[in-house]
């Protein structure tokens, strides 16, 4: 049985792509780097995080973007006549006043390890954009316009533009070609395929919360007319028909469905294997009861569909609830390799699985200072949305446990490094070590960032020398832990409410997950250092 989610923790937006045997899947990154994971498999149950798209963070230019801004909802194709996999995505400029700013870019390459080419500007016209190889050579853009103004249906009208490769740019103005097969609002996410000669729309409504849902539509003619699925919609969390078209709140908890065995099911794409099977990509999340919080955020899953003798998508259990495990597919078992719980720094080069916020980890983290080590060189603030030394992972379960060996010494106050759970730069949980002028020596702390509110708690003289630093993560309460010897650790600080690490809770940020990690400031020179022995991660699914 593959179990749900495939891809556990931040991994929303899933786009599924085949090439052959083979099966990826290109999720949303927002602000951090490198960006655009793609993951790998062969059989759609064991899947390895395989290559990114995005690993230029001057190319693609993060900095001083506010949390979950940045990169939306990749689309991953590939296009045989090519031979050339294709990604259009979004940077997420600002959602001020609810006017979306984005601009929409494509690049290409022949192997998803890259080198990809130059990115090549599509239009600013709306978001969640993703691109249809025709089978006649052209090619088309689909995106949400997003509606802004009094009076009109909200959130908008699907468009669709075609795009000239030969010249590489958008041809003329996008179109309007569909408004949501459902009355429940929040249209957003469209995938253009071509099926037994019909087109198919694939989006999403609802808002990616507690309503979310994928719908589907087809036309004949790919400007359409686009008629709905009249089982709209196809999968959800919550099937009640309820219109909310007015109401522009993403999240909806009221809409929460103790029958789900996934919350917040939407946004899919799907690949087909032949003989009317096809599979379903999606995002969902886990929460946290009663409060509806998600840590984890949106964790792609998948489901088993079917093509109707009348040409529409169905559920293959012939529900419309995303299942918790479904059975495998009559594909030839493949393991994948996993990343590792246990990080001694001894390679050459940083782990695919670490991530940065903004910019790229290889910025700040040096593997050949100090052999077996990470060198870390402090930047600024945990706070900064510029240049954050925070060498992360995703959390990929609620209960886990984090643990590290550091060597760091601070001059200043101004200086500080260690330990983090980190959901974004106005809300996370810091065991910091630093230097204390009341004390006149170094010492540890644990400071919480909270909605952008810091406290700091149990202030503790320590000596010079490698410490052992710990994060656990119990279910709904977390904590830290300190020592010099792994066999004599202690707690310090009180214990936190892990579902205050969620898109739920947080004012200032929304969309992603958390991640935990290791982390160094340096607010005078942005020159000191702290080095990590290890990094350990290990938790239960």
């Amino acid at each position: 049985m593959i179990e749900n989610p495939i891809l556990p923790g931040f991994n929303p937006d899933p786009c599924i792509c085949r090439r052959g045997d083979d099966f990826f899947i290109a999720v949303s990154s927002f602000e951090w780097m490198p960006g655009i994971p793609i993951y790998h498999s062969r059989d759609l149950a064991h899947w390895e995080l395989y290559a990114h798209a995005l690993v230029d963070d001057e190319r693609v230019d993060l900095k001083k973007l506010p949390a979950s801004k940045g990169i939306w909802a990749p689309c991953l194709t590939w296009c045989e006549e090519d031979g050339l996999f294709y990604v259009v995505y979004g940077v997420m400029n600002s959602m001020n006043a609810r006017y979306f700013d984005i601009d929409n870019y494509l690049i290409s390459a022949p192997d998803l390890r890259g080198p990809w080419s130059e990115p090549v500007y599509l239009h600013s016209a709306g978001f969640d954009a993703s691109i249809l190889h025709d089978d006649d050579g052209r090619k088309y853009v689909v995106s949400l316009e997003w509606e802004t103004r009094d009076g009109y249906v909200k959130p908008g009208a699907i468009c669709l533009a075609e795009y000239d490769p030969a010249e590489k740019r958008i041809v003329g103005y996008p179109e309007r070609i569909w408004y949501g097969g459902t009355e429940r609002g929040c249209l957003e996410a469209p995938h253009l395929t071509k099926h037994d000669g019909r087109y198919y729309l694939m989006c999403a409504e609802g808002g990616t919360g507690y309503y979310h849902c994928v719908t589907m539509a087809r036309a004949d003619d790919v400007h359409g007319p686009y008629v709905g699925d009249p089982e709209n919609p196809i999968l959800t969390s919550q099937p009640a028909a309820v219109n909310e078209r007015a109401d522009t709140d993403h999240l909806k908890p009221r809409y929460f469905n103790p029958e789900a065995a996934i919350q917040k099911a939407g946004h899919g794409s799907y690949v087909s294997l032949g003989g009317g099977e096809a599979w379903l990509a999606f995002h969902g999340s886990r929460p946290f009861t009663p409060e509806l919080r998600c840590t984890l955020g949106r964790e792609t899953c998948i489901q088993p569909m079917r093509w109707t003798d009348d040409g529409w998508l169905r559920a293959a259990d012939g529900g419309k609830l995303p299942a918790g495990e479904v059975a495998e597919p009559a594909l030839p078992p493949c393991p994948m390799p996993q990343v590792p719980s246990h990080d001694d720094f001894d390679d050459l080069e940083l782990g695919a699985w670490y991530y940065a916020p903004r910019i790229m980890p290889g910025r700040f983290a040096d593997l050949a200072a100090r052999p077996g080590w990470v060198r870390l060189r402090g930047q600024e603030s945990q706070t900064s949305l510029n240049r954050v030394s925070l060498l992360a992972r995703k959390l990929t379960s609620v209960h886990a446990t984090v643990t590290a060996r550091m060597d760091f010494t601070a001059d200043t106050f101004q200086q500080d490094a260690g330990l983090i759970l980190y959901y974004d730069n106005m809300d996370y949980l810091y065991l910091r070590k630093y230097f204390d002028e009341s004390l006149g020596c170094n010492a540890l702390m644990v400071q919480r960032m909270d909605n952008g509110v810091r406290t700091e708690h149990d202030v503790t003289a320590v000596g010079d020398g490698a410490l052992f630093l710990r994060l656990v993560v119990d279910g709904r309460d977390c904590r830290m832990e300190w020592g010099y010897s792994l066999d004599d650790l202690h707690r310090i600080g009180p214990v936190f409410d892990t579902s205050e690490f969620s898109d739920e809770y947080c004012s200032y940020g929304e969309f992603t997950g958390t991640m935990v990690g290791i982390t160094c400031a340096d607010r005078v020179f942005r020159a000191k250092c702290a080095d990590f022995d290890f990094l350990e991660y290990e938790d239960e699914a």
